[in-house]
């Protein structure tokens, strides 16, 4: 039955947000038990083809936009620092106009964990400036990050006040403000399965996994800023070119 109902929704005879049949009805097409209709219902869950709503029923999954990331993203928001043209890599990424881009912010002062003063190559405790954001594409949510900076960098500057947020050309901007230019970008790219609270801020179904990104920002040698960008995996297409001439 699992089997039937997937090649039906993997072959568009069942269309994105389409609601399934009934469990009656699939009892009576497949001449099987209640139980098995759920169970079968449970594994297409599981496996992110369908999703469940409490007084809607059970509808083949929307397929979300898939977004390019590119090793390229970074420098849209170098473009923007000598041009001054409104965006982020993050609007690059989502082709999107400056309006259509939201940001929750939050921020706070935190001492280095021991993984994260690792990155930053300074002692454990060292304080920082932790920034929790969530990224909206017209409203919709399609991002979320923790973003470090240390402390003794950025205390009393408009970098530290949220209200300056969403800031146009991104960390890139912000440390360019500070007499800081960015020379390199380093990203080590990992999947797992979302936690509670990424699958209820970004609207994860059943079965899909996050790509978690974390980033390194330098000038010269000095890590500036530290980043864990965290994408669901079905809304994002990495994209490296790695030169080896």
């Amino acid at each position: 039955m699992a089997d039937e109902l997937r090649r039906r929704i993997l072959s568009g005879v069942i269309p994105p947000g389409l609601l399934l049949p009934s469990e009656s009805t699939l009892m009576a097409e497949f001449s099987v038990a209640r139980g098995t209709v759920r169970e079968a219902l449970a594994l297409l869950r599981a496996e992110g083809l369908v999703v469940t709503e409490m007084g809607r029923g059970t509808y083949a999954r929307p397929v979300m936009p898939v977004r390019r990331l590119g090793s390229d993203r970074y420098r849209k928001e170098l473009d923007q620092v000598r041009s001054g043209e409104l965006g982020t890599s993050f609007t690059a990424d989502q082709q999107i106009g400056w309006a259509a881009y939201a940001l929750d912010k939050k921020f706070r002062e935190v001492p280095a964990t021991q993984a994260v003063a690792e990155l930053f190559e300074v002692e454990p405790g060292t304080m920082l400036l932790e920034r929790r954001f969530v990224f909206r594409n017209s409203g919709v949510p399609q991002q979320m990050s923790t973003s470090y900076l240390l402390l003794e960098t950025v205390a009393g500057t408009p970098v530290a006040d949220p209200a300056n947020e969403p800031w146009p050309g991104g960390n890139t901007s912000q440390l360019y403000s500070l007499g800081y230019t960015i020379t390199s970008i380093r990203e080590q790219v990992r999947a797992r399965m979302p936690v509670a609270d990424e699958v209820d801020t970004l609207k994860i179904p059943g079965g899909v996994p996050v790509v978690v990104i974390t980033r390194q920002t330098y000038v010269n040698s000095q890590v500036m800023e530290v980043a864990e960008i965290t994408i669901p995996a079905d809304r994002v297409s990495l994209d490296y070119q790695i030169d080896l001439t």
